[in-house]
């Protein structure tokens, strides 16, 4: 009989001080977004599971926590990614003309976890610009990534390119079933050549050394001149290169300290993008601080095809390697039924400061708090002082 106090795999509960600094880096990246001018959205944690996942393939499929709704029968969804749920606001929620920002933060919920140290449930932050097709709007979304990982003091900040046509404009015309097509992304996503020589081993001779080109293209500037010497010169090669030699030249100018690079091979989320997408990496992680990318395909199934780009991040696993913050600098005061001692707690408080009543019987103070002051009488008046 397992213990009541177990919880399941990859799942933990979040204790003080860091559900504390989950907290401000969610209020930091919200209002962050908000001075870009986005609008904070709420979708539900569930939803009828054909909305939930139309649109987004297979993958997201198998990532959703299913279950029957009592009430009407029918399936119900845990959200594993919050864009889908997004675009249905944008679509038929607002409704709206021309370019709507649209930003959120909640729990999403994965069946099986990312990576080895990952967490089932994820804190989501992300922001999505629907209605516009121009590369403003991709170098927009970039940019606010970068400004919020700057923010909250990530450093040696780089971030990939890549783009979703490229694979497909070498694929073009290839016969390849659902199954052999997820297989061969996940290989070059891997830079697996084995496996990406075996699975195209029946396509055309082009197509065969489009794919073994892709696998050696990463690295920094030189991999765009590189790719348009190897790469077959298709118009959407051609459109994707372009395209992403204009977002690094305004990337260098906009952050001059944020390196950027290129994974042309890279094809996470491949069923998701529809061309430019990107990753930022920060020091103390190997994995993406922040994902995203074009998607312009997101809101067809609600009836609205269009244009949207967007990002998102986790913020417990940002949390696990943004600078640690100092503890909390807070007022000790003593408890007491002293009215003039309680105007003066509540008068702190209200101006802002936190202040730690000592308990009775409880001296001892935990570590999320630095009380460097406290609350003393002092000829009948409180006044603070800082502590010795």
């Amino acid at each position: 009989m397992s213990s009541a106090w177990l919880l399941p795999e990859h799942i933990a509960d979040v204790l003080p001080a860091e559900a504390r600094r989950i907290e401000e880096l969610r209020r930091q990246w919200l209002d962050r977004a908000r001075g870009y001018g986005f609008e904070l959205v709420m979708p539900p944690l569930l939803e009828y599971l054909d909305s939930l996942l139309s649109g987004t393939g297979r993958e997201l499929d198998l990532k959703t926590f299913k279950l029957v709704d009592q009430l009407s029968g029918r399936t119900l969804g845990l959200r594993a990614d919050t864009t889908p749920q997004v675009a249905r606001v944008d679509a038929h929620l607002l409704n709206r003309e021309g370019v709507t920002r649209l930003c959120y933060c909640g729990p999403v919920l994965h069946t099986r976890p990312s990576g080895l140290h990952t967490s089932r449930e994820q804190l989501q932050f992300g922001a999505e610009i629907f209605g516009h097709a121009g590369l403003e709007a991709d170098l927009e979304v970039q940019e606010l990534a970068l400004d919020g990982l700057a923010a909250i003091g990530a450093r040696q900040l780089t971030i990939d390119l890549g783009d979703a046509r490229l694979v497909r404009a070498v694929l073009a015309g290839v016969p390849l079933d659902g199954q052999a097509l997820t297989e061969l992304v996940a290989a070059l996503t891997a830079k697996d050549a084995s496996a990406v020589q075996d699975l195209a081993r029946r396509c055309p001779a082009d197509t065969r050394d489009g794919l073994a080109a892709l696998l050696d293209l990463y690295g920094g500037q030189e991999v765009l001149a590189e790719a348009r010497r190897r790469l077959p010169s298709r118009g959407p090669i051609v459109a994707a290169l372009d395209d992403l030699a204009w977002l690094t030249g305004h990337l260098a100018q906009s952050n001059p300290e944020v390196r950027v690079g290129f994974d042309l091979s890279d094809m996470s989320g491949y069923a998701y993008y529809s061309g430019v997408r990107f990753a930022v990496y920060g020091q103390g992680s190997s994995n993406a601080l922040v994902r995203g990318g074009r998607y312009d395909e997101v809101g067809a199934v609600f009836g609205r095809n269009r244009p949207a780009v967007g990002c998102s991040l986790d913020l417990k696993s940002l949390a696990a390697v943004a600078p640690v913050a100092p503890p909390r600098a807070a007022i000790r005061a003593p408890w007491a039924e002293d009215a003039g001692l309680r105007t003066a707690i509540r008068r702190l408080r209200d101006a802002g400061d936190t202040v730690v009543c000592i308990l009775p019987g409880h001296e001892h103070q935990t570590q999320e708090f630095d009380c460097d002051r406290e609350l003393v009488a002092v000829d009948g008046l409180w006044v603070v002082r800082a502590l010795a």
